[in-house]
């Protein structure tokens, strides 16, 4: 591909995601995400006869799964178009419910939080299997693969030794810190129960302010670097956290639960060879491959669409 071409795609699919991600938040907006409510927005959306339609959450490991998941099924035929960077767990899951997209990677704990905040979570097939029976019944889970990336509470180097904190202290460990520390995440890490929610719940522990970021990108990593905030939610295959020193924070009454990178899709519009190539993206996917093709992404400034394919093709599955 010519250096032209490759501009010419990445300003296409940039513009994509930027106008995606306008209709979503219209959609959040308005408040609803029912198939039949004439006021949604995206009602109506669904994708086109024939057509697999991926969608990613709004941080850089969701497009990259995104691209593996969409290039997978590309190499069965399968014909895929991309929905980048929509939202939050909060507008995705409604836009599958309506069709909007057919796969979505996710996280299987993680989505069993979302859809039921009471669940314990004592193994990863529990975890599945708690998960499709609150699923809505046009969605299901396909296989967890090992790899996973959870939430964490991390801290940069300079505030951890200033309370004597190690990547052997814990979340109870932060508990008479934390009211002289900034946390900062994304906007519904506030209101999650995995989130402050939890961390008062279970770690007793209440910080001296909250401040709204992204969901464990740039915005978070700049601000933690430069102790805007001096506690933050850092997802664990973060390059970051080994660039930068932070601290993770051990979470030993499992708050954060699993987290397998699993995909989620809509029943009736996957077929059995996208089911099977999906699957099999899950058996060769663990966490070591994911951290490095993080960092290829985050630290190499790698083009996600690049990795992802030269990721397939080394496994075999493209």
């Amino acid at each position: 591909m010519t250096p032209t071409a490759k501009r010419s795609r990445s300003r296409t699919r940039h513009t994509g995601v930027a106008a995606v991600a306008l209709t979503a938040a219209a959609a959040l907006l308005a408040g609803c995400s029912s198939d039949d409510d004439p006021d949604n927005p995206l009602a109506g959306e669904k994708a086109e006869a024939g057509t697999v339609v991926v969608g990613s959450n709004n941080f850089a490991e969701s497009t990259l799964l995104a691209d593996i998941y969409g290039e997978a099924l590309r190499a069965k035929g399968l014909k895929v178009t991309y929905k980048h960077n929509i939202g939050s767990r909060e507008t995705t899951y409604g836009l599958m419910k309506n069709g909007s997209i057919t796969v979505l990677p996710e996280y299987n704990g993680s989505l069993l939080a979302y859809l039921d905040p009471e669940a314990g979570q004592e193994s990863a097939q529990a975890v599945n299997e708690a998960v499709k029976a609150k699923l809505d019944k046009k969605l299901t889970l396909l296989e967890s693969s090992p790899a996973e990336n959870k939430d964490s509470v991390s801290l940069n180097a300079a505030t951890a030794k200033k309370y004597g904190l190690t990547a052997e202290s814990t979340l109870a460990d932060l508990k008479d810190s934390a009211p002289d520390l900034v946390i900062g995440g994304s906007p519904e890490f506030q209101t999650r129960q995995q989130g402050l929610k939890g961390l008062e719940a279970v770690y007793g522990l209440t910080f001296k302010s909250f401040k709204a970021l992204d969901a464990g990108g740039p915005l978070t990593q700049a601000a933690l670097t430069g102790n805007e905030v001096q506690a933050a939610d850092v997802f664990t295959t973060d390059p970051a956290i080994v660039k930068e020193n932070f601290v993770v924070l051990k979470d030993p009454e499992n708050l954060f639960g699993f987290a397998n990178v699993t995909p989620l899709v809509h029943k009736d519009a996957l077929p059995q060879e996208g089911v099977d190539a999906l699957n099999a993206v899950s058996a060769k996917l663990d966490t070591e491959t994911l951290l490095d093709l993080d960092a290829q992404i985050q630290l190499e400034k790698k083009d996600p669409l690049d990795v992802a394919k030269a990721w397939l093709k080394s496994a075999g599955l493209d």
